[in-house]
């Protein structure tokens, strides 16, 4: 990873989700903070797992929600719309920490208003592709404009809708 670049793991969420969405966050052009979805996820975070120490922040690059148990990190999320994405979010973080030494390190997504939770794991081929994905995210962040919007079925529940297609 280039140190003059810090790819965060809301970055690579975003990736998943939207690479217009990256450009605009990694540009600081905001239009979350209205936004219903995001301040129903902001309460739920808030609000669920209270007895935990949250926001463990590793070199202002990786946010883990929280660590329970031996080495298992937890991801919050409210539901399982985007589940790929965040799915790419923890292998980051295992992917991150990894690099940092700490290999035995496996981690979770947690779904409190489902009380469910899915168990995710770095492969050796799931780094090769972060690799990529790291590589990618770089060339779009760079660019000086967004790529074009491609309307998805997320788009209406997006923050930026109105930017892209109004």
């Amino acid at each position: 990873m280039d140190d003059d670049i810090r790819i965060t793991g809301v970055m690579v969420y975003y990736y998943f989700v939207c690479k217009r969405k990256l450009w605009y966050f990694k540009h600081e052009i905001q239009m979350e903070q209205g936004n219903e979805a995001v301040k129903i996820g902001k309460l739920l975070d808030e609000t669920s797992y209270g007895r935990e120490n949250k926001h463990i922040n590793i070199d202002q690059t990786i946010n883990i929600d929280f660590i329970r148990e031996s080495n298992v990190l937890h991801e919050v999320k409210k539901s399982k719309k985007i589940e790929e994405a965040s799915v790419w979010q923890v292998k980051y973080y295992l992917y991150y920490l990894k690099k940092k030494g700490m290999d035995c390190v496996t981690g979770k997504i947690d779904y409190p208003l489902l009380k469910k939770s899915v168990t995710v794991e770095l492969q050796d081929e799931d780094v090769l592709k972060m690799e990529e994905v790291l590589s990618d995210i770089k060339q779009i962040i760079g660019q000086s404009l967004p790529d074009e919007a491609r309307r998805k079925n997320i788009c209406k529940s997006c923050a930026y809708f109105d930017l892209c297609f109004i």
